[in-house]
């Protein structure tokens, strides 16, 4: 725990897609789906004393929504309603220990509208958060378990008949504590990015954010895979603020266009993060972002519906300065089309460069002495088998900044360094990804989707200069010759663009051409040896989007003269004094459990 001192900030985000709809009103801040199949909508807002729900429902007879101590129906605060000839009812219930339904004697919530149209009821209804009716249930900012029910005919006199199947529960959900962000639906399909854009808590003085943690919404874990925070241009207009879209979409806000410097990177099966006790992520000053855009990426390959996701992050900051501000750095395989693996593989490796020239230019110019890594997070999708950052001086390498031998998808966290790293002008830095591609019938290629490919590494450091993307890609035409692409299309008005020869290539793109050629092990060895040494695309971009003049240029691997592996793990014997302690301090390091390192 964070003494008081420290403030937080929430920077929470729900995906939001729209879905057909006829309500009535406006204002709701928040929505869920209450079952399965998306035919159950809840939405509602609420004040100081009062809550207002609105429910959408697929069936024209009553609905009947609760709340239980549970999740069961026995002591639950139900209302049931609907519309009978146009006109709506709605009436308070509650139910006993025997789950018995009964007509509560204070009538404690209110109609606000009611309709109907052939398939579908809408009610909306208030209460006060607190009835003082032992029959209902107070609400508060605890969680509470929703229960839910339909059925196709009204109430009729003797009361709401049993509603057989068409009933459920949503197991728990805090309605005084959800984000105040509108909410929606995550689009059908396997992969979405999610962008919106928020402000960073003002302050009136320069301050440090010093942790920072995933709020990821219980029962979507396996749902959001990472969450990047980007830094936007600083005069956006503040009605750009709640804007929301799908990241990289032709129709998206101009001024998501601005967002291009990260300020920080979580991934799936990573906790919060604790940044050393010297060092913090500075806001408040000039230069310090004032916008920020929240990508959320969902990885969804059952094609759930009617999703609902609120997850973000919060930021903990302080006005105690710490000795020098963070930055990061994304290094690896700019994502492109152009970073392509060989199906059939059981291994294949992908290099990206953060060269040596543009740390040259970059570090040469804002801090000649050098920065210092910290941490390290390393990221690549479902193919991703290993990872390495290799750093290199003068063509010697040094030990590595981070490896994991053993890569899981579903475990990316940053990794604090036992020892922080000088990282100087001339360095070189390669992120070594390797692969299997074993059981892929076509190329697997760069790219946003899970079942794309990604080679990247983060790099947390101090002290803060303007470099946020140092990466490489291989160039395209050696890779073009690798399966006999003699000629494309000129001028190049397509993407991806068009082979025009030879002839059994003509007409196709170059990712139908590649998916054609009759791919082995042997080709694919040859191949991957072949685009290790072709010389790369170099990548050298500031904050937002100005480039160091090294962007753009054309240069080759660097000869590596000696490889050297991560240092192996000596084992200690228990009767070794102070063993204990040592690894119980590796582990602190490797998990960021600053505070119990502390105590020991």
């Amino acid at each position: 725990m964070l003494p008081a001192k420290y403030r937080s900030v929430l920077v929470l985000f729900t995906a939001f897609w729209f879905y057909a709809s006829f309500s009535h009103g406006s204002g709701f801040r928040h929505s869920t789906i209450l079952d399965p199949h998306g035919k159950y909508h809840l939405k509602w807002r609420f004040d100081r004393g009062t809550i207002t729900f609105e429910i959408e429902v697929e069936t024209t007879g009553y609905v009947g929504f609760g709340l239980s101590p549970n999740g069961a129906m026995a002591l639950s605060d139900i209302v049931i309603g609907g519309v009978t000839d146009g006109r709506p009812y709605l009436q308070d219930y509650f139910a006993d220990a025997k789950r018995k339904v009964h007509r509560d004697v204070q009538q404690n919530y209110r109609l606000e509208y009611g309709r109907e149209n052939n398939t579908h009821t809408v009610l909306a209804f208030s209460r006060d958060l607190l009835t003082c009716d032992t029959n209902d249930k107070d609400i508060t900012e605890s969680t509470v378990r929703v229960i839910w029910a339909y059925h196709s005919d009204d109430v009729g006199p003797s009361g709401p008949m049993y509603h057989g199947v068409n009933r459920g529960r949503k197991i728990s959900t805090r309605l005084l504590n959800k984000p105040d962000t509108t909410s929606g639906f995550l689009p059908y399909k396997d992969t979405t990015y999610w962008c919106q854009i928020f402000q960073i808590q003002e302050v009136q003085q320069k301050h440090h954010i010093i942790r920072i943690e995933p709020l990821i919404q219980r029962g979507h874990e396996n749902l959001v895979h990472h969450i990047l925070l980007y830094q936007c241009d600083s005069n956006l207009n503040e009605s750009e603020l709640g804007a929301s879209h799908e990241c990289y979409h032709p129709n998206m806000p101009d001024s998501f266009l601005t967002c291009e410097t990260i300020v920080f990177a979580w991934a799936i099966g990573g906790e919060g993060f604790t940044y050393p006790p010297h060092v913090g992520l500075s806001i408040g000053t000039a230069i310090d972002p004032v916008y920020v855009l929240m990508e959320v990426h969902y990885d969804n390959p059952a094609l759930q519906q009617g999703v609902v996701d609120s997850s973000g992050l919060r930021l903990f900051y302080t006005p105690e300065l710490r000795q020098y501000d963070a930055g990061v750095i994304e290094t690896g395989v700019w994502v492109s089309l152009y970073h392509m693996l060989p199906p059939g593989m059981q291994e294949y490796v992908s290099e990206g460069h953060c060269t040596r020239e543009c740390l040259q230019e970059s570090l040469g110019q804002e801090m000649p002495n050098g920065v210092r890594v910290f941490a390290v997070l390393m990221h690549a999708h479902l193919a991703g088998r290993a990872i390495r950052t290799r750093h290199f001086r003068e063509q010697e390498e040094l030990q590595p900044l981070s490896h994991d031998e053993e890569f899981d998808f579903n475990f990316q966290e940053f990794q604090l360094l036992k020892e922080e790293r000088l990282l100087l002008p001339g360095d070189h830095l390669i992120t070594e990804c390797k692969y299997t591609t074993k059981g892929r019938q076509n190329m697997t290629w760069g790219g946003l989707t899970t079942r794309d490919e990604m080679c990247l590494s983060y790099l947390l450091y101090y002290p803060r200069v303007n470099l946020a993307r140092c990466e490489s890609l291989p160039e395209i035409t050696g890779q073009l010759k690798f399966i006999g692409v003699k000629e494309i299309q000129a001028p190049v008005t397509t993407w991806p663009f068009m082979i025009k020869s030879p002839k059994k290539y003509s007409n196709l793109s170059f990712i139908e051409a590649m998916d054609k050629y009759r791919w082995s092990k042997k080709r694919g060895k040859s191949f991957n040896e072949m685009v290790l040494q072709l010389p790369m695309n170099v990548r050298c971009s500031k904050w937002g989007q100005d480039e160091w003049s090294i962007q753009g240029t054309l240069v080759s691997p660097p000869e590596v003269k000696s490889e050297v592996k991560p240092p192996s793990v000596v084992c200690r014997s228990a009767s070794e004094p102070h063993s204990g302690v040592v690894l119980l301090f590796t582990l602190c390091l490797t998990y960021s459990v600053v505070q119990a390192c502390l105590s020991l």
